[in-house]
């Protein structure tokens, strides 16, 4: 696992699993970032979902594990096939489209103290560059964070995150089912629901240099909704 260093004053060893659709031309620099910004690291394990591209190749050329998926079946389903393959002690996700920057994973690393479950990077209390997201988008964030927080008595600034750290325990206690963008909500609720601790740190947002999102405002946001809305039902009113 490599040199292990203290991460919110815990020994541990490090894995980053990133989920990606054709991002041939950023997956590179993310993987060869995270390898020169991770302490502890273990592995990056890339999850090409699917492409089309050669995305795969860019990410084994950078030093990545990879994982080919023979077709793309969503952003949920290559983390979940990407989070079962690590085996640290803590799992880093970032986005493969250079948005998140490898430099910040010690900010999350560093958050991670020992009573906390999981760190959300989250890209409100810190930073978006320009072009680095676009107002329905940014609306829509709000909005689905305003009603979890509402309906699981919480207090999140960024809900659909993707730049987060977890400890393996949490992810050993998740029941994972979302196939798509609505990965990141379920993941949040499920920790918090079994009463485990799940703190943000303020990261960097940059704009997308290469091809286009795959999320899409009315179809991915309403799939988050009822996601939430199911889990709300199945785990009940917080106490």
């Amino acid at each position: 696992m490599g040199a292990r260093r203290r991460a919110g004053g815990a020994l541990v060893s490090v894995d980053v699993v990133i989920a990606a659709f054709n991002e041939a031309p950023s997956i590179g620099a993310v993987v060869r970032g995270c390898v020169a910004h991770t302490p502890s690291l273990g592995e990056v394990i890339v999850v090409d979902d699917g492409s089309r591209d050669d995305t795969a190749a860019q990410a084994r050329l950078a030093g990545a594990t990879v994982l080919a998926l023979p077709r793309n079946r969503g952003k949920g389903v290559a983390l979940r096939e990407g989070l079962a393959r690590a085996r640290a002690e803590v799992l880093v996700l970032l986005d493969g489209d250079g948005q998140d920057r490898p430099d910040e994973i010690p900010l999350l690393l560093a958050a991670l103290a020992p009573e906390v479950d999981m760190v959300v990077g989250s890209r409100f209390m810190g930073t978006f560059e320009r072009g680095a997201i676009t107002p329905i988008n940014r609306a829509g964030n709000l909005a689905l964070t305003g009603l979890l927080n509402a309906l699981f008595s919480a207090r999140i600034t960024d809900s659909q995150a993707g730049f987060r750290a977890l400890r393996r325990s949490a992810f050993e206690r998740m029941s994972l089912e979302a196939r798509a963008y609505d990965i990141e909500t379920e993941m949040l609720l499920q920790t918090l629901a079994r009463g485990g601790r799940v703190v943000e740190v303020g990261v960097t947002r940059e704009a997308r240099a290469h091809g286009r999102s795959g999320l899409r405002a009315v179809r991915d946001g309403t799939r988050i909704l009822l996601r939430m809305l199911r889990l709300r039902a199945r785990y009940g009113a917080p106490r």
